[in-house]
């Protein structure tokens, strides 16, 4: 019943590049409560809009009409994400027993695989059977169900009953297309565009539909202002209200933006410079102009923005070895390991982290007794790869009075999930702002940085440290990146096979990475896949949680499952596990690929892949390689065309606009 990944990449997501960098995806959380909430909303559109007026007079709106977000909660945000590679067990204790085999039950009764018991308990709580009943179409929190099979599930369960327009069906409809849109990344979508998504999936009345979501708190509303609309001039009418935009969201997104926007405010609002520390001493030892004035922008502020390419990480991580030298408590954290060795010998490596190792607390300076961090200045570098419910974690962590400065290059993929935190801070202006005048070096460095102002221009690349190599179709492209990464690269740049890294834009299609994987594996490590289809010494991407992919390599397998090694850590993956968590990694997507770097890399372009690249995505995928890149193209004239009129596929997100709203009511104040 559950859709093969590539079909719903294809079918349901218009921007495969922005998608969660692997091919597995969690189960999707519960729903949320809508227990005592129900107020009668009005019945004209128009009316929400005077609401949100209302909620500005002080006055109490006529509808559950949000501006800004809900109330920040008291208690911290859900725990980091998961921790650097463990084991873990296929089924967790507290879903065997009674709840999954009830789930079973009422799945096989209405045609659905019995295999999807046990992510159903964890979706829906230890009444899934029971709910699954009552709502067939709760199956849509179940992570890979199109509408059509849970539409098919409902009408065998109850026998027929149950259309379109069945409440229950637009109600999980609703939750689904906003989760759907979270997969793209957008943590809100348009009132309109909800809309007509509801339309085009049957509902009759999608108006209606949306009116009564957020009356019965299935949804949040908020209005955002309308830029699309112009400044008002000074001849407007004083009393006319500025124009907005209606948005919808589910509270989980919502809570984790306003929680984010309320932490960086208060690192701004919280810092002191007691002036007892030589930062300007600290400055003129710095190793560049760049370094020097990030180090300046860090003294006098609670919270920085640094942007810069590969080669300006160095200078967060002089910072960091600056304010160590003055005795402060300062870590500089990567999201990748590779990122994280990439620091070595700019910072102590006593005073480096991954991401997910220091928000987990198996890496860092642990926590002090609040439960803060243990620091006085954090420097996370690749910034842009921050969802926002990572990012509201990270930054509820990071104590009052400290420094948190976020770095990374604006020109790169955004998160694999909801949210583009990074972008949003730049464009609110909250905070000061260092762009790095360090300029990547090389012909790759240099193509690069073309690519990054929407020019492709041809380099001077006497040492072929950049190769094109043009293709007339899939196969051919397949053939080419093979010798490329099993002959060319190794005997002309020196680079081995297990040093270069072939990024594609999907995984499915004659040149996906599924398709490379089959051609590389034949060639490099041909073996019969005993293991689950895999052998020792096989490459492979090992995806424990959605949005994580990390590379390793097989080492064997016995009854306990299969083994890995991922950058020296060992990991045992359950035998009913490898399937939905393993993949062959000799060939990945540039999401996968983003936050590390590789001696040399293999981009392939296939002549289909046009309408799924964007600036943003050949940035990234081009920059992979140090010492190397090789393009295997098939696009053509498109390939140009891309980098130089389509930047990124935009989301809808609210960050900015929070972030704006609480600068304007400080200087107010």
């Amino acid at each position: 019943m559950t859709e093969d990944r590539e079909d719903r990449d294809r079918e349901d997501r218009a921007e495969p590049e922005e998608t969660a960098g692997e091919e597995t995806a969690a189960p999707r959380r519960p729903r949320p409560s809508t227990e005592g909430v129900g107020s009668q909303l009005p019945a004209e559109l128009t009316d929400l809009a005077a609401a949100v007026r209302a909620i500005e007079r002080g006055e109490r709106p006529a509808a559950p009409v949000k501006r800004g977000g809900p109330a920040r909660p008291a208690a911290a945000p859900s725990p980091a994400p998961a921790p650097a590679p463990v084991a873990r067990p296929s089924l967790p204790a507290q879903l065997s027993g009674d709840a999954v085999a009830a789930a079973r039950t009422v799945l096989a009764a209405g045609g659905a695989p019995e295999s999807l018991a046990e992510a159903a308990v964890e979706a829906l709580g230890e009444r899934a059977g029971d709910a699954l009943r009552e709502d067939p179409w709760q199956i849509l929190a179940l992570a890979g169900i199109r509408v059509e099979q849970a539409d098919g599930f409902a009408k065998t369960l109850l026998g027929g009953e149950g259309g379109p327009g069945d409440e229950r069906r637009v109600r999980a409809l609703v939750v689904w297309l906003l989760e759907r849109a979270a997969e793209r990344g957008h943590t809100a979508l348009e009132w309109g565009t909800l809309g007509a998504a509801l339309g085009q999936n049957g509902v009759a009345d999608a108006e209606e539909t949306l009116k009564a979501a957020v009356a019965d708190g299935l949804v949040l509303v908020f209005h955002v202002p309308d830029e699309s609309a112009g400044a008002r001039t000074a001849a407007d009418d004083e009393d006319e209200e500025a124009p907005v935009r209606l948005l919808l969201g589910l509270d989980r997104f919502a809570l984790a933006e306003e929680s984010l926007a309320d932490g960086l405010s208060r690192l701004l609002n919280t810092f002191d410079a007691d002036g007892s520390q030589d930062w300007e001493g600290a400055a003129g030892a710095a190793p560049s102009p760049s370094a020097a004035a990030l180090v300046r922008a860090a003294a006098g502020s609670g919270l920085v923005a640094h942007t810069g390419a590969e080669a300006a990480r160095e200078e967060p991580a002089a910072l960091v070895a600056a304010a160590r030298s003055l005795g402060l408590r300062a870590w500089a954290v990567a999201a990748t390991e590779d990122g994280r060795r990439r620091l070595a010998g700019a910072v102590d490596a006593d005073a480096t982290a991954t991401l997910a190792g220091l928000l987990s607390g198996h890496e860092g300076p642990g926590r002090d007794e609040d439960g803060a961090l243990a620091l006085d200045l954090l420097a996370v570098l690749d910034a842009p790869q921050l969802d926002v419910e990572t990012a509201a974690t990270l930054v509820e962590s990071v104590p009052d009075g400290a420094r948190l400065v976020l770095s990374g290059d604006p020109a790169v993929l955004w998160s694999p999930g909801p949210g583009r935190v990074f972008a949003d801070l730049l464009a609110a202006k909250v905070c000061p702002q260092v762009a790095s005048r360090t300029p990547d070096p090389g012909p790759v460095g240099e193509l690069v940085s073309g690519i990054g102002f929407g020019e492709l221009a041809e380099v001077d690349a006497p040492g072929k440290e950049v190769v094109i190599v043009p293709v007339r179709d899939a196969g051919e492209a397949v053939h080419r990146t093979v010798q490329l990464v099993a002959d060319s690269v190794p005997r002309v740049i020196g680079v081995p096979p297990e040093h270069t890294q072939v990024i594609t834009p999907g995984h499915g299609g004659a040149a996906g990475t599924r398709a490379l994987n089959a051609a590389l594996k034949e060639r490099l490590n041909r073996g019969p896949g005993r293991f689950g289809g895999f052998d020792p010494g096989d490459r492979i991407m090992y995806a424990p949680a959605a949005g994580t992919a990390v590379p390793g390599t097989v080492v064997s397998a016995d009854a306990q499952g299969l083994r890995l090694d991922c950058g020296g850590t060992p990991v045992v993956v359950a035998p009913d596990a490898v399937a939905a968590e393993v993949r062959h990694g000799w060939a990945v997507t540039a999401h996968q690929a983003a936050g590390r770097r590789w001696p040399a890399a293999v981009v392939v372009l296939p002549g289909d892949s046009a309408q799924a690249l964007t600036r943003a995505w050949v940035y990234t995928a081009f920059s992979r390689g140090e010492r190397h890149l090789s393009v295997v193209q098939g696009i053509e004239q498109a390939l140009p065309r891309v980098v130089a009129e389509v930047p990124a596929r935009d989301r809808t997100t609210r960050l900015r606009d929070i972030l704006r709203e609480q600068a304007a009511a400080a200087a107010a104040e």
